[in-house]
C-alpha cells in the first residue's frame, strides 16, 4: 500500500504556475520542493512502486540536464504524479512540449503543444454543441478511410474521407465532420465538399484554433441497425509547412486507414507512424514508413478503431 508523503501542504503558487506553463524540470523541482521531500525519499517512494530511478537521474531531471524518455522513465514520471499528489498527466504532458521558447537544442518543436490541443478541444465541443451534436451522434463507425494530400509547398492541401456507419437507433440523418487545420490555417478559407450520398449543411468554425465542423446531411433517416456510406472532402492549403496528420477518436469502431500522399516535388526525408493514448501521453508504436513507388505515399491500417490517436509524422530536409 502507498503511504502519503511526509509533507502534505497544498501546492504553492509557484507550483501552480509551473504546472500550467512548464517547462518539465521547473515543474518537477517545484513539486518536490512543495512536498518537502529530499531526493532520497522520492527515490524510496518510487522503489515501493516497483520503479527504480537513481538519485542522480532525479537530480538531472529537476535541473533540466536530462529529460525522461525511456518507457521505464516515463512510468516513473506517472508514479511521481501520485507520490507528489499532482493532477493526472500534469508532468507527462509537459514532456510533450519543448523546454523554453525555442525548444530544446537539436529537437524540432512539437507541431501542436498540449495547451493548443486543449484549446482546440474546448472549441470543438462548443462548435459541436452549436450544431446539437453530442457523443457519436447515434452512429457506429464500421470503416473510416482517409486520404491526405501534401502539396508542393509542403502544406496540408486537402483530404478526403470515406465513412461506413451503422445507425444505433431510428431517425439518424446526419454526421458532423471535424477538420483541425495545421497551425496558422485560416478556417474561413477552408472548403468542405459533399462528394457522395450527402450534402453540406451548417458549418461552424473557430479562427483562433483552426477548428471547423461541418454538418453532412444524408437526405434520409436511417433505421436502427441500417448501414450507410458517405464521402466528403476538405480543401485547405491555408497553413504553412505540415509535419504530421493525426486522427483522434473518442469511441471504438471498425477499420481505420490513413494514406498520406506527397507532391512529387516535395518528398519528406523520413516518415513514421505512431499512436497515442491521449494528447498528454507519450507517443508509442512508432514504426518507420517508406515513401516509395510511383504514388509517393505512405499509409497505416488499424483493424479496429480504439479511443485515442493514431497518425503519421514526417521530417523535411
Amino acid at each position: 500500500m502507498w503511504h502519503a508523503p511526509e509533507h502534505t501542504d497544498a501546492p504553492t503558487a509557484e507550483l501552480d504556475t509551473a504546472l500550467r506553463g512548464g517547462p518539465f524540470h521547473v515543474a518537477l523541482r517545484a513539486a518536490i520542493a512543495a512536498r518537502g521531500l529530499p531526493l532520497q525519499r522520492v527515490q524510496h517512494h518510487l522503489s515501493r512502486h516497483g520503479v527504480k530511478v537513481g538519485v542522480t537521474s532525479l537530480s538531472y531531471w529537476q535541473q533540466g540536464a536530462r529529460r525522461p524518455q525511456r518507457p521505464e522513465s516515463l512510468r516513473a514520471v506517472r508514479v511521481l504524479e501520485e507520490i507528489l499528489r499532482l493532477p493526472d498527466e500534469s508532468l507527462i504532458r509537459l514532456l510533450a512540449e519543448p523546454d523554453g521558447p525555442g525548444g530544446r537544442a537539436g529537437v524540432r518543436p512539437a507541431v501542436r503543444t498540449y495547451r493548443s490541443l486543449l484549446r482546440a478541444s474546448d472549441a470543438l465541443h462548443r462548435l459541436q454543441g452549436e450544431l446539437g451534436w453530442l457523443a457519436d451522434g447515434g452512429l457506429r463507425t464500421l470503416g473510416h478511410h482517409e486520404r491526405v494530400r501534401i502539396g508542393a509547398r509542403r502544406e496540408l492541401a486537402g483530404r478526403e474521407a470515406h465513412h461506413i456507419v451503422r445507425a444505433r437507433h431510428d431517425g439518424v440523418h446526419r454526421f458532423v465532420a471535424v477538420h483541425h487545420g495545421d497551425p496558422g490555417c485560416s478556417p474561413h478559407d477552408v472548403a468542405v465538399h459533399a462528394l457522395e450520398n450527402c450534402r453540406t449543411g451548417r458549418v461552424r468554425l473557430d479562427q483562433d484554433t483552426g477548428v471547423l465542423v461541418a454538418e453532412l446531411l444524408f437526405g434520409t433517416r436511417l433505421r436502427s441497425g441500417e448501414t450507410f456510406l458517405f464521402r466528403y472532402g476538405v480543401e485547405d492549403g491555408t497553413a504553412g509547412v505540415s509535419r504530421e496528420y493525426v486522427h483522434c477518436s473518442a469511441h471504438p469502431g471498425g477499420q481505420y486507414a490513413l494514406q498520406v500522399r506527397f507532391d512529387p516535388g516535395a518528398l519528406p526525408a523520413r516518415c513514421h507512424r505512431f499512436s497515442q493514448h491521449s494528447p498528454a501521453a507519450p507517443r508509442t508504436a512508432r514504426h518507420e514508413l517508406s515513401v516509395s513507388g510511383p504514388h509517393h505515399s505512405v499509409h497505416v491500417v488499424e483493424p479496429r478503431i480504439r479511443p485515442g490517436m493514431v497518425g503519421i509524422a514526417w521530417d523535411w530536409e
